[in-house]
This record gives structure tokens, C-alpha cells and sequence, in this order.
């Protein structure tokens, strides 16, 4: 059950970030007046509310959970995720920065609650001889979910984008003066190339209309290049997409918080694990021992002296 909460979440988690990067780099902060070749780092900066919550939750929900159990803490880590993620989906695309960093704070920490007491809860559930592999199985359900997730929020964002963007395109473009021709070949474009160039800090308008047709009469030049012509265009395609890969990413935090719950309350084995094995190691010792005196002819035990220490 453990493992299987952490495939819901890292298949919740694993593309999320790189969504609310686009989000931020493609949108947001172009629309706030930040340059294109400026905006992979100020969104990375923007994001640090959730590595923040995380490193917080992630020490304080361990050490509580190795006291109280690991189930309450991981069951609810996920909850508060999937709200968390509801919430962002409710948030207007171009949100106030605040509510947008108290929602990351609460992802991260929500995380954060659910990571080091499932961990702990999956490697008490097994003796210590198998906790290697245990190891290995979780994070081989981590990682591979993580690798999934990112395939499945890009394959929705661009469902989304793909069912409205063309249209969208077109009109800002023949609005800006650009010829109907060129508008139309345009606006056909696989509408993850506009999602890849905002993510390097490129502006794709410039990239796709190139210096002949921007220096054609009646273009409108400097709008098209501005930093909220492009943003304008893609802002409501992409919230489309943006809100069904948050539900759906919700959905799974829900899915593995039910999955957690049914973990039951955990039984911690490294303690009984220990008194066998101290048990059993002061059992050999003593056949050792007992081998090392050897019988009498009458049958008794000879009593030996002990030498060298035990």
C-alpha cells in the first residue's frame, strides 16, 4: 500500500512542476514585465515557496511519525495535496503572486507531511535482511511514475492547447496587421513548440514570423514582440489544458491517500528484528561455547575455565 501511494503521488508530482514553470515562464511573468531570456530563472525564484514547505514538513513529519505512526500523517500529506492542486486549478491564470505562493507553501509542506513517514512505514513493514530491496521497489515505483507523469501532463496540456490555440493565433496575428497567409501557416503549428520556446526564454513570435514579416507595412512590430502579445494568445488555450492535468493529478493524490489509509496502523519491526537477532547471535554463542568443553567419560560436562573475553 505503501508503494502504491507513492506511485499515485510521484504520478501526481513527477510533471506538475514542470506545468507551473511553463506557467509561469510562458504567462505569468511576461505579463508582469519580465523579458523572455529572464524568465527561467525568476520562475525558478517564484518556486521556492515549494522546496521551502518541503523542507520543512519533511524533518517534523518524520520525527512525528516514528512516534505516532506513520499512516494519519501520510494519508493526510496526500489529502492536503490534492486540495492543494484543486486549489491551483481554481486561481485565475494571471493570479496574485500571493495566493499563488501560499498554495506552492502548502503543496511542498503537504508533500513533505507525506514522504518521510511512508518511507519509514514501508521500510519498518519489512525485516531488516529485505529492507535493501524494499528500497529498491519504492524507489523503483518513484521514479518510474515520475518519468509517466511527465508524458501524461504534456500529452493534456497540449490537448488543450491543440483544441484552441490555431484559432486563437490567427485572429491576434491578422489583428496585428500580419498577412492572412502567413497567419494561417502560423497559427498550424504543433502547439508544444510555443510551450518549448517560452520554456528556453525564447519569445516564439519572434521565432516565427522572422525579420521580413515583421518588417512588413502594417505590421504592428512592437506589440507583436511586446511582453504581452504571445502570453495573450496562449492564456486561455492553456488554461484548458492546466485545469484538467490539475484535477487529474488531484484525482491520483485522493487515489493514493486511500491507498495509504489502507496500509492499516504498521507494525515497527526493526526492534523485535533486533532482540531475535541479539537472541539468536547469544544462542550460537553458547553452542560455540558448549562445543568448546567437550563431555567427560561419564557422559557430564568437564568444567572448563573460560579464557579471552566473550
Amino acid at each position: 500500500m505503501g508503494n502504491l501511494a507513492t506511485l499515485c503521488l510521484s504520478l501526481a508530482r513527477g510533471g506538475l512542476q514542470f506545468i507551473l514553470i511553463i506557467w509561469l515562464q510562458g504567462i505569468w511573468l511576461p505579463q508582469h514585465g519580465y523579458n523572455f531570456a529572464r524568465t527561467p530563472l525568476w520562475a525558478g525564484i517564484y518556486m521556492i515557496p515549494l522546496t521551502i514547505g518541503f523542507l520543512i514538513a519533511g524533518p517534523v513529519s518524520g520525527y512525528l511519525a516514528d512516534r505516532h505512526g506513520a499512516r494519519n500523517f501520510a494519508t493526510v500529506g496526500l489529502v492536503l495535496t490534492g486540495l492543494s492542486l484543486v486549489g491551483l486549478q481554481a486561481i485565475p491564470i494571471n493570479f496574485p503572486y500571493s495566493l499563488f505562493a501560499s498554495l506552492l507553501l502548502l503543496v511542498g509542506l503537504s508533500m513533505g507531511l507525506f514522504a518521510a513517514p511512508n518511507t519509514s512505514a514501508v521500510m519498518n513493514s519489512l525485516p531488516a535482511n529485505r529492507r535493501g530491496a524494499g528500497g529498491a521497489m519504492l524507489n523503483t515505483f518513484q521514479n518510474s511514475a515520475s518519468v509517466l507523469s511527465i508524458g501524461f501532463f504534456f500529452t493534456v496540456i497540449t490537448l488543450g492547447l491543440s483544441a484552441t490555440l490555431p484559432k486563437s493565433l490567427l485572429t491576434g496575428l491578422t489583428h496585428q496587421g500580419v498577412p492572412i497567409a502567413q497567419a494561417t501557416a502560423i497559427s498550424h503549428i504543433p502547439a508544444i513548440g510555443s510551450l518549448f520556446s517560452a520554456f528556453l526564454g525564447i519569445n516564439p513570435i519572434q521565432q516565427l514570423l522572422g525579420p521580413k514579416i515583421l518588417a512588413l507595412p502594417g505590421v504592428h512590430d512592437k506589440v507583436l514582440l511586446g511582453h504581452n502579445f504571445f502570453p495573450s494568445m496562449i492564456e486561455s488555450p492553456f488554461a484548458n489544458g492546466l485545469h484538467m492535468a490539475f484535477l487529474a493529478a488531484a484525482a491520483l493524490c485522493f487515489l493514493g491517500a486511500v491507498f495509504s489509509w489502507l496500509r492499516g496502523p504498521g507494525t515497527q519491526h526493526h526492534s523485535a528484528s533486533l532482540r531475535e537477532e541479539v537472541a539468536e547471535g547469544f544462542s550460537s554463542v553458547g553452542e560455540i561455547a558448549m562445543s568448546e568443553v567437550g563431555a567427560g567419560s561419564d557422559g557430564e560436562y568437564a568444567e572448563v575455565p573460560v579464557q579471552g573475553e566473550l
